[in-house]
């Protein structure tokens, strides 16, 4: 196999993909059988829309676990360092200050399979988590992105 990728993940984010292969494999494959039986039932499959929906079902649930099969097989958890809360890393949770809109905010810095912004999971390879791993507490940093740099200070860490 070639040299894969590491996929980097916390422990609850390797539990969540493992239970949704766990789901994919043993629920949502039969679901698709179950539509696959019930659309081939009906006859004639050359004008059938629902075997085709089904078809498209399947090839949806099988490429979503090869994914994660392929993921899950490449996986390096990032380390909870309870002992080393001084600087920003990868699995931190960390409270900054934008000190353009004078807003506090809180994110978790997790592998980009994980993140999801809405829930204060941030990629590190965002430019916000970019400019913030290694940061100390007190640490301002400038963020560069797209539109304009803007500053933020790294108020705590958890």
């Amino acid at each position: 196999m070639e040299n894969q990728e590491k996929v980097l993940v916390t422990q609850a984010g390797y539990e969540e993909l493992k239970e949704e292969l766990r789901k994919l494999v043993h629920e949502e494959r039969n679901i698709v059988i179950q539509e696959l039986q019930e659309a081939r039932a009906q006859g004639d499959l050359s004008e059938n829309a629902d075997y085709d929906a089904a078809r498209d079902h399947q090839a949806r649930v099988e490429a979503r676990i090869a994914e994660l099969e392929n993921m899950l097989s490449n996986i390096e958890i990032i380390e909870d360092k309870k002992t080393t809360k001084k600087t920003v890393s990868l699995g931190s949770t960390v409270e900054i200050l934008d000190l353009d809109s004078n807003e506090k905010e809180v994110y978790t810095i997790v592998g980009s399979v994980e993140a999801d912004p809405f829930n204060g999971k941030l990629s590190n390879v965002t430019p916000l988590a970019v400019a913030l791993l290694d940061t100390k507490v007190g640490s301002t940093v400038t963020v560069t992105n797209v539109d304009k740099p803007y500053k933020v200070k790294v108020l705590g860490l958890k």
